[in-house]
């Protein structure tokens, strides 16, 4: 394919087209190309391994801990509770399988 391909827009998706490109300060061609680009262009190279999707236990990472409640009524006060024991672990392991490619 050597010569430019034309693409005729119906009313209301070239007035969208038109509205976001002037809002991101780009011509309409630009962001339609770009867009094209983005949707039908892969964007890892040959040989190169595509980055894995983020995981709930990516995202949580730095969050993952154990809260200590105040709870004197069951007697467990300032101990973790196993559930988010296993909840925690869970992650990690799923963090963990994700990192090393499994």
């Amino acid at each position: 394919m050597n010569s430019p391909m034309t693409i005729t827009l119906t009313p209301d998706v070239e007035s969208r087209l038109v509205e976001q490109a002037r809002n991101l300060g780009i011509t309409p061609e630009q962001l339609a190309l770009d867009t094209l680009r983005e949707r039908f262009t892969p964007t890892v190279t040959p040989g190169q391994q595509p980055k894995p999707e983020e995981t709930l236990a990516d995202f949580l990472s730095s969050h993952i801990g154990v809260l200590h409640g105040n709870d004197t009524d069951s007697g467990r006060a300032g101990t973790p509770d196993s559930s988010s024991d296993k909840f925690a672990a869970l992650l990690m392991e799923e963090y963990r399988r994700r990192q090393s490619g499994r």
